[in-house]
């Protein structure tokens, strides 16, 4: 595994747990504050688990690199050339 996968890797694992917990407790509040789902919440509130583990997954991968301080570096630069005025 390369060194940036890995670092990748690590940073996703940190980013799933947060991006889980929120997921659930919205879809928790959302099953709990619908009547109709209310009344046999037991069910419902298993499918939110399950979805909220299979949609952290990816989103936390894709967010992983966002993290990282050489993102942020370039994108500054960027940024910083982009606002140089232009000479024709």
């Amino acid at each position: 595994m390369r060194a940036q996968t890995k670092t990748q890797a690590q940073l996703a694992t940190l980013v799933f747990m947060m991006i889980n917990a929120v997921l659930f407790g919205i879809g928790v509040i959302a099953v709990l504050t619908i009547p109709a789902t209310r009344a046999d919440a037991g069910p419902w509130i298993v499918a939110v688990v399950i979805a909220s583990v299979l949609v952290s997954a990816p989103v936390s991968w894709l967010i992983a690199p966002r993290l990282r301080l050489r993102y942020w570096k370039q994108r500054a630069a960027q940024q910083h050339h982009a606002s140089l005025p232009q000479h024709g």
